[in-house]
Order: structure tokens, then sequence, then C-alpha cells
């Protein structure tokens, strides 16, 4: 066995018997919040140290197969010892490669629910409607793994689609899919509008934030400016009679939240104050990693026609994703949601990274 791999799961199998001590410690069981983390992380530790005990029992099965093959005077049931050895070695290969998998550190947040925030970017109307159609896509794709969806808040163009749209996804481990759409999103086709039937190109950016509990984020009243008015809708006309709508400005940073979809003041308040704690939360991870921007201004780029993390070919029925070099001839599959072909590669490569990191 790897002398170092044994080494590292032994901290890890004092870890585990410790969220054991800690989870039976009645003082702990009153506070919920730490309760909660505690047992996550116990859940998680114990995969490891489960993993862990299917690779040494498959290693040391395969070492005394093998020894007892060698003191085995009849030549069948040794050949039997040393298939077997050679059997259970290879379980012990696969294992001891998934227990090195598991090992490479987990995004945090791939567990949390997501805010996911579409914006037209060049092309004007029509990246507008592919806004619109980007949201679509996201809506399916969050229905066929049977994750909740909640419309935060929108502002709708006149042509169709949005100007910018707000979506919540609720779900197991929704933040460890969606996070790898962030990004500028380039479509390439003839607008409706086009009489002369010419390609445009335009762009639409998304932006993917892990939604966090008020515990994980605290915002001070005192820090913010909250403004109400009416709620428009496409072209700017009045969609409500009342000021329901709600503008948050978190002064110490600048950071402006609007919603108006609900009907309500003080639910359009809630959402806003949702949003703006996520946009924080993304805050306190860039300054945590040292960036040199905001990773939620590195995630929707510039919004250029040049800049794009994936693009839409609507002529040759084509979906590339620039950062891994994948093309996909199923357009019209993936934009009625069937991405899990596309994430599957991403988490895959991002897998494989870490990995190589570790």
């Amino acid at each position: 066995m790897d002398r170092q791999l044994v080494d590292r799961m032994a901290d890890v199998e004092g870890a585990y018997e410790e969220t054991l001590r800690q989870m039976a410690d009645p003082a702990l069981v009153g506070d919920q919040s730490a309760y909660r983390d505690v047992t996550r992380r116990h859940s998680e530790l114990k995969g490891l140290v489960d993993a862990f005990h299917a690779y040494r029992a498959a290693y040391e099965d395969a070492e005394d197969a093998l020894e007892l093959s060698k003191g085995e005077t009849d030549s069948a049931v040794a050949d039997e010892l040393k298939e077997m050895a050679e059997e259970r070695s290879a379980a012990a290969m696969r294992l001891e490669k998934r227990l090195r998998v598991m090992l490479v550190p987990k995004d945090p947040n791939d567990s949390k629910d997501v805010i996911v925030e579409i914006r037209g970017a060049v092309g004007g109307d029509e990246a507008a409607i592919w806004a619109g159609d980007l949201l679509r896509m996201y809506q399916k794709y969050a229905e066929t793994h049977g994750w909740g969806i909640e419309l935060m808040n929108s502002s709708p163009s006149e042509a169709g689609g949005f100007k910018e749209v707000t979506l919540a996804v609720k779900g197991k481990r929704a933040y460890s899919r969606f996070k790898f759409e962030a990004g500028p999103h380039r479509v390439q086709r003839v607008p409706k509008t086009e009489a002369q039937g010419r390609v445009h190109t335009s762009v639409a950016t998304v932006a993917v934030l892990p939604e966090v509990e008020d515990v994980e984020v605290h915002v001070d009243e005192n820090d913010l400016q909250i403004d109400v008015f009416r709620s428009s809708g496409p072209g700017g006309q009045s969609v409500n009679t009342t000021d329901s709508a709600v503008r948050i400005t978190h002064k110490p940073t600048g950071l402006v939240v609007i919603c108006q979809n609900e009907k309500s003041q003080l639910q359009n308040k809630a959402q806003a104050l949702r949003v703006l704690r996520a946009r924080l939360y993304q805050i306190e991870l860039d300054r945590r990693q040292a960036e040199t921007a905001a990773d939620r201004k590195g995630q929707v780029g510039s919004g250029d026609r040049a800049e794009k993390i994936r693009t839409y070919n609507y002529k040759d029925n084509r979906v590339t994703d620039h950062r891994i070099g994948l093309s996909i001839k199923r357009l019209p599959e993936i934009l009625e949601g069937d991405l899990d072909d596309l994430i599957d590669a991403l988490a895959l490569n991002d897998e494989s990274e870490r990995l190589a990191g570790g």
C-alpha cells in the first residue's frame, strides 16, 4: 500500500472520529447551524473512510491470496489463488484511484443552491432575445434534474426576451453544475428581424452565484439605501399601481440590486437581499483568493463579441465550448436543456486539473 496515502487517511480517520464525538455532544445539538455543519462534514468523511477500508481490504486480500499460492502444492489451486490475487489487486488499484480523486479538495459551494443572472450584452434587441433563450434553456435544464425554479427579477425587452433576468435554482448540488455556465455566451444566427438573411453575432452574459444563508453573510441595515418605485415592463410602462418595486444600494460597495417581480414591496425587498448577499459572498471569495478583479466581473467579462466561453452556431447546428475545445452538433436539444454532455465534460476537465494540482 502507498505509505503516503495511508498516512493521509490516518488523519482523515481521526477527523471522522472527531465528528462522531461532536455529534454526541448535547451542546452541539442545541446549535442547529453548527450541528448541520458537523453532520455534513461527517457524511463527507464517512465516504472517504468507507472507500479507504474497501481499498485496504482488497489490497490485503490480494497479498494473502498471492502468499497462499506460493505454498500451495496443488497447481490448479495455486492458479486459482493467483487469479484471485490478480483480481483483488486490480480492484485495489481501481479503489486507490477513486480514493485519490475523492481526496481532491472540493468546491465548498457545490452543495449550495444557485442564483443565475443573465444579461443581454452586445447585439441590441437580438442580445435581449438571446438572453431570453438562455433563460428558457436553464429552466428546462433545471426541470430535467427536478430542481426548483424561481424567477426573482426581470427587465423585459420590447422586442422580446430580457435586458436582464435573475433566476434562482434550488436543488441538490445545483451550484456544482451551474457554475460552469458563468461567462459570455455568443450566438451566431439570422435574427427574425433580418430581411436580407444575414447572420448576426450577439452576446449574453451569465453570472452564477452560490446562494448563501443569513448566517453566512451579515448585511447591516445601516449600510443599505432602499428606494421603492412602481414596477415597469417593456418600454418602461408601469405594470403596477403601487410602489412595490425595490432598489437596494449597498453603500460600502456600491452594489445595486433591483427586484420588481413580486406583488408586494416586502417580497421584493426579501428577493433583493438574497441577491445582494450572494454578490457580497462572491466578493468575499474573490478577496480570499486574491484575484485581481471580482470573480463575478470575471464571469461575465466585457460582453464583447470576440470574448466568449461558448458559441451557439445555428447554421452549422453546432455548440462549441471554447474552454475545452468541445463541439456538439445537437443545437436544438441543447437549447431544450440537454446540457449534461457539455457540463459532464467541463466537470471532468475541472476534476482532472484539480487532481493534477493536488
